[in-house]
């Protein structure tokens, strides 16, 4: 098991940007894929992007293409998630996620352990 802290939510305006970063601790971060979900008030929970043990493949969801970008620090175990143009329909609570995959995985089943969430709040 790996735990999961995520940080660097706020209220931002449209059009800015905001960077949340995951801290995980327990098992070697390297072993694992991890992803960003987010789930808005009434919504389900959203695949947002994914990235490989090593690094070297990321996946998106389409809206946030161009606009966001998933990295990882193997040596600090850290997972960051860089938002930038953010419009009001980001607006959601974001957890980071951790998988046994060594893909990059949208499927939220194939996650084990989750954290619990930082709020992003976009204002029009």
């Amino acid at each position: 098991q790996v735990q999961l802290v995520e940080s660097g939510g706020g209220l931002v305006q449209a059009g800015g940007s905001l960077t949340l970063s995951c801290a995980a601790s327990g098992r070697t971060f390297s072993r694992y894929s991890m992803g960003w979900f987010r789930q808005a008030p009434g919504k389900e929970r959203e695949f947002v992007a994914a990235i490989s043990r090593n690094g070297v493949t990321t996946i998106y969801l389409d809206s946030v293409k161009g606009r966001f970008t998933i990295s990882r620090d193997n040596a600090k175990n850290m997972l960051y998630l860089q938002m930038n143009s953010l419009k009001p329909e980001d607006t959601a609570l974001y957890h980071c996620a951790a998988s046994g995959t060594y893909y990059a995985s949208r499927e939220p089943t194939e996650y084990d352990d989750w954290g619990q969430g930082t709020q992003v709040t976009v204002s029009s």
